[in-house]
């Protein structure tokens, strides 16, 4: 018991300004509160009352990243400003996100059974908040946002993934989309997608590893697109179960087609790729 004792108060020593999750995960849904009155605690109605709000918020960031400096290179107190000074584009991105689940969805009866039920809004909507502190240069805190709506959605988005607009995932268990991934405008992403890596040393892990999705893509439940200089052209539609580890054209259509299995050629699957540019 003593030697157990003696590593646990060196861990706690070595740890002396590590941010709680719980700190981290309050400060998330904080920001989401104020950007979505769906997930408030409080309401804001008068515009003092929000600009307090985001003073509150903005003063709570501060002293984080102070307690933490070792996770930044900036000063807190500016990056916090910082945060809040750009946190209208990530309000008016996730609005077009809301936009555009909706318009996909046909199931959806209003913007608020979206923002309240859907768990490809928060995943997303976790995404945003986390990768505007990843590209002010905060280093853990986006990832402990985004797991954090990992854990509560069964999306995983790295925080430092780049996503264009009108970014829709659909029912959303299962999602992967790695760190180095691109995804342009209006895709489309529906459950059990994995946007991955292909094996790599861990040495090579600053280089691009994970897939690139052009625009107007729509990519159905269980596919797996790998690797990092795998393109998926713009306007394509990657069918379900489909395994994809080279680019595909833009305006083409991929799905996998079960054939019955021949003792000679030993086949029993096989992807057909549809170009209609």
């Amino acid at each position: 018991m003593e030697s157990l004792i003696n590593k646990l108060s060196r861990s706690h020593r070595d740890c002396p300004s590590c941010p709680s999750p719980k700190v981290i995960h309050s400060f998330f849904e904080n920001v989401l509160g104020l950007l979505f009155p769906d997930f408030a605690t409080e309401s804001l109605k008068e515009p003092v009352q929000v600009a307090e709000k985001i003073e509150e918020l903005k003063h709570k960031l501060s002293q984080i990243l102070i307690l933490n400096r070792h996770l930044h290179k900036g000063e807190g107190p500016e990056i916090a400003d910082a945060f809040f000074q750009k946190l209208e584009t990530v309000y008016d991105l996730l609005q077009k996100d809301v936009q555009a689940l909706f318009e996909g969805d046909p199931a959806a009866k209003s913007i608020t059974e979206v923002i309240r039920c859907y768990p490809g809004f928060y995943a997303v909507a976790a995404y945003r908040i986390a990768n505007l502190l990843h590209r002010l240069g905060v280093g853990l805190i986006p990832r402990m946002i985004t797991e954090f709506s990992h854990s509560k959605t069964g999306v995983d988005i790295h925080p430092a993934a780049k996503i264009g607009e009108r970014f829709c995932i659909d029912h959303g268990t299962g999602i992967v989309i790695g760190e180095t991934t691109e995804i342009g405008n209006h895709v489309k992403i529906y459950q059990g997608v994995t946007l991955g890596a292909l094996s790599v040393d861990k040495e090579d892990a600053d280089k691009k590893r994970h897939p690139t999705i052009e625009d107007n893509v729509v990519i159905y439940a269980g596919a797996t697109i790998l690797g990092g200089e795998t393109v998926i052209g713009r306007n394509s539609v990657i069918g379900g179960n489909v395994w994809i580890t080279k680019s595909v054209p833009a305006n083409s259509k991929i799905y996998y087609q079960a054939k019955m299995y021949n003792p000679v050629s030993s086949e029993t699957e096989t992807y057909i790729i549809k170009n209609e540019g």
